[in-house]
């Protein structure tokens, strides 16, 4: 008997008219759905009408759950995988289920459709070099500090999930680290109550503090550093660069003293030249 085929389907992030045609007819039509969180799940298939049953596959008991739908599916029958929104996979139960889909030589198929990361970076005007993605920030300060700072002289820019809870803290590390850098911060993404805000770490900040509460699932865009492309060993043109971008003259010349390796009292020349040119 030939296996079935798993389906990686992506559904809304909020706004329910963003599902796919396809994807309404595949969960409609496989033997169970795996789902992040049956009572989610559940509200969405009511919503189209749509029978199929539902069984969990949620982070603790991922692994236990991944072999009974390889089961299922070794046995002819075709399973639909979704998370709570978005697509499923990334940041998200399932990436152990598709694993032992491919070991066991069953086909995955990927049901395209609403991505969170995707729809942030195409709607901020950010990373025009590309971008990485990490998923969620850890929520452990020193550990956040760590990825973050890897990513100081990095032209790519990066996007990751936070938790409302985190991310006052998450700023204010940001506001340390990435001080001039561009942020986009999405929060509700397609619900009622969306937010896009594009701003520096200090004035997102500001932002969100003056909230009585930080609510919804948030995704941050951060840009990528564009003074590391210009690679010059003339530090006055890099200071010009860095003073437009807001920099302070001492961390201006600290951080191309840094960067370029060179003479930070030679630097301080140029920055003298450079902030107080008529």
């Amino acid at each position: 008997m030939n296996s079935g085929t798993l389906y990686i389907i992506a559904t809304p992030l909020g706004n329910l008219e963003d599902i796919t045609y396809r994807a309404v007819r595949i969960l409609s039509e496989v033997a169970v759905i795996a789902a992040e969180d049956t009572r989610v799940t559940k509200k969405l298939l009511r919503h189209f009408d749509i029978q199929t049953p539902v069984k969990s596959h949620y982070k603790d008991k991922e692994v236990k759950q991944a072999m009974q739908f390889v089961e299922i599916l070794l046995d002819g029958q075709d399973v639909g995988l979704v998370s709570d929104a978005g697509t499923p996979a990334i940041s998200d139960p399932g990436q152990i289920l598709v694993e032992l889909c491919h070991q066991h030589d069953i086909r995955v198929v990927p049901v395209p459709g609403p991505s969170a990361v995707v729809a942030l970076v195409s709607s901020s005007g950010l990373c025009k070099k590309g971008f990485s993605f990490i998923g969620f920030l850890p929520s452990k300060k020193s550990a956040k500090i760590k990825i973050l700072r890897s990513f100081i002289q990095e032209e790519r820019g990066f996007v990751f999930y936070d938790s409302p809870r985190r991310i006052l803290q998450t700023l204010e590390v940001c506001r340390e680290l990435l001080p001039v850098r561009k942020f986009c911060i999405g929060r509700e993404l397609t619900k009622i109550y969306e937010e896009i805000h594009v701003g520096v770490p200090e004035t997102l900040l500001e932002i969100y503090a003056k909230k009585d509460k930080v609510r919804g699932e948030i995704v941050v865009v951060v840009d990528g550093d564009d003074t590391n492309v210009l690679l010059l060993d003339d530090s006055s043109a890099l200071l010009a660069v860095l003073k437009e971008q807001g920099y302070t003259m001492k961390d201006a010349v600290k951080k191309i003293s840094k960067d370029l390796g060179l003479s930070k009292s030679d630097v301080y020349e140029d920055g003298l030249r450079v902030w107080h040119k008529k």
